[in-house]
Formats: C-alpha cells, sequence, structure tokens
C-alpha cells in the first residue's frame, strides 16, 4: 500500500527525533564548553612536532564527568525542547520550502524553533551551577514568560539568523562561481565534482560562521538567574554585539567548535574550575 503523506511526514519527523537523540550529548558538552564551564584541569601532551602542550578534556573525557555528576542519564539535559524544535522545523520546512527560497525558509524556521532552542540552552546550562530552575517545556514556557515576558523566548535570536543568511548567501554563492569559472566542462567528471561543491563550502563556511552560532548561545544563558551566564563567569551584556566584543577581545569566539584536541588557550576564561 503506498505511503500517505502523514505516513510520510510522520516518518520524517521520528527519524529527526531518533538524530536529535543520539547526537545530543555532543550538543551538550558543546554548549558547556561555550560558556566555560572547564571543571577538569588539563592534561600535558605534545603536538605532532613532538612540541609539549597542555589539552583540555575532549568530548569522551568530558562527557564521562557528566555521567559521574549526573548518571546514566545527565548527558541528555535539555533534550525534549531539542526534539520540539526538530518537529517544528520538520513541519515548517514540509509547507514552506516547495514555495519559497531557503532563506525566507531558514528565517520562518528560526522564528518558529528558537524558544525551543533557548529552553534547551538553560536547560543545559544549568548543570554549571547544578541549578534545576528549568525542566521540562511546559515549566520551561511560564518560567521565562513570567520572569522576562515574550523578548525572552529570542534571547540571541539576532545572531542566529544573522549566521544561517550568511551561510546560505556564501555558500550558494562561492558554490555557483566555481562551478561556473573554476571546473572545466571538458573535465570527464565536471558533474560530479559540482555535485560535491557545495557540501565542501558549507562544511568550510559552517566553520567560518560558527562565531554567530556561539555569541547566540552565550546570549541565550546570560542573565537569565543561572551561574552560567551571570558575573563572574560573564559580564551583563547590553547587546549581542557587546558580547562579540566580549568574547573577541578574550580570542574566545571559536570557544567550543573543536571537541577534540583542544589545546589551552593563551588566557583561560575565569570560569576554569581546578
Amino acid at each position: 500500500m503506498p505511503s500517505t503523506p502523514v505516513v510520510v511526514d510522520a516518518a520524517v519527523v521520528l527519524l529527526g527525533a531518533t538524530v536529535t537523540t543520539i547526537t545530543h550529548p555532543l550538543l551538550y558538552v558543546k554548549l558547556l564548553i561555550q560558556v566555560g564551564h572547564e571543571p577538569l584541569p588539563p592534561a600535558v601532551g605534545s603536538t605532532m612536532l613532538g612540541r609539549p602542550v597542555l589539552y583540555l578534556p575532549g568530548f569522551f573525557s568530558y562527557a564521562q564527568y557528566v555521567l559521574r555528576v549526573d548518571g546514566k542519564l545527565g548527558l541528555f539535559r535539555g533534550l525534549s525542547p531539542r526534539i520540539a524544535s526538530s518537529t517544528i522545523s520538520t513541519l515548517v520546512r514540509g509547507k514552506i520550502e516547495r514555495t519559497t527560497h531557503d532563506m525566507i525558509f531558514r528565517c520562518l524556521s528560526r522564528v518558529a524553533t528558537h524558544p525551543f532552542h533557548v529552553m534547551s540552552v538553560r536547560c543545559m546550562a544549568q548543570f554549571v551551577g547544578r541549578e534545576t530552575k528549568y525542566s521540562g517545556v511546559f515549566s520551561c514556557i511560564m518560567t521565562i514568560f513570567k520572569e522576562e515576558g515574550l523578548s525572552g523566548f529570542y534571547t540571541g535570536f539576532v545572531p542566529h539568523v544573522l549566521g544561517e543568511v550568511l551561510f546560505l548567501w556564501c555558500c550558494n554563492l562561492l558554490a555557483y562561481l566555481i562551478n561556473t569559472y573554476a571546473v572545466d566542462d571538458s573535465f570527464s567528471q565536471a558533474s560530479t565534482l559540482r555535485n560535491y561543491t557545495k557540501f565542501v563550502m558549507s562544511i568550510t563556511l559552517r566553520v567560518l560562521t560558527y562565531p554567530f552560532t556561539l555569541v547566540a548561545d552565550v546570549m541565550a544563558v546570560n542573565n537569565c538567574g543561572l551561574a552560567a551566564g551571570l558575573p563572574p563567569r560573564f559580564p551583563v551584556f547590553t547587546s549581542w554585539l557587546h558580547c562579540w566584543n566580549h568574547l573577541s577581545t578574550e580570542d574566545q569566539l571559536f570557544r567550543g567548535s573543536r571537541l577534540f584536541f583542544r589545546q589551552v588557550p593563551v588566557t583561560l576564561p575565569p570560569s576554569v574550575e581546578d
């Protein structure tokens, strides 16, 4: 019997929720690093050239620490808002992408899902100060609305959208220029090469636009009542540009972009705990 659109949509939503669940520990550890939480001391190591260097704990060491502190489910804080965000994004995309451009979809999708992103980030960031202020989706909604109003659900929204739009435009533009002017039609594998160009560009540009993601996540936690977003860990930022300038001054705009072989920065964030 042929699959109906409803069955297909349900299957896609289920697949998205499964992928979100599997990858959540990676994002959780990344978020804790983004907010500057370093509970484990660096270890002595060496580079490929034999130069001694201090390495901060990678994903596996950090994940094991979280498990020791919070138990088997410790790596899944903030998962339910992320699943809700993934589901809404999938449904919105299915209704929109047939009649609009990718950029409009990304902006509309972000409008719909950003509140859940804020909830998820705050649930995860509670690990830093061992708080219990944010728990389930409905509890988060009530807490944020009561304390910050509707604007609280869109903290960090601007840098997130700017990063998505910049990524999309640059990726498409560079892929077009390379495929048009750099790939010779006489080359036997020209069509295959063109198919991979956008994929390669997306990986490169995702790294370059990472600071927007970092600033958005830091702003989602800043001054919300959690230790992860208050002095002395972070100042109270007046805007996302203030946050960007602070992280840039501290040479921390790419903090959390790597989960393995993390060398100790020249100036460690004030939140490092021995």
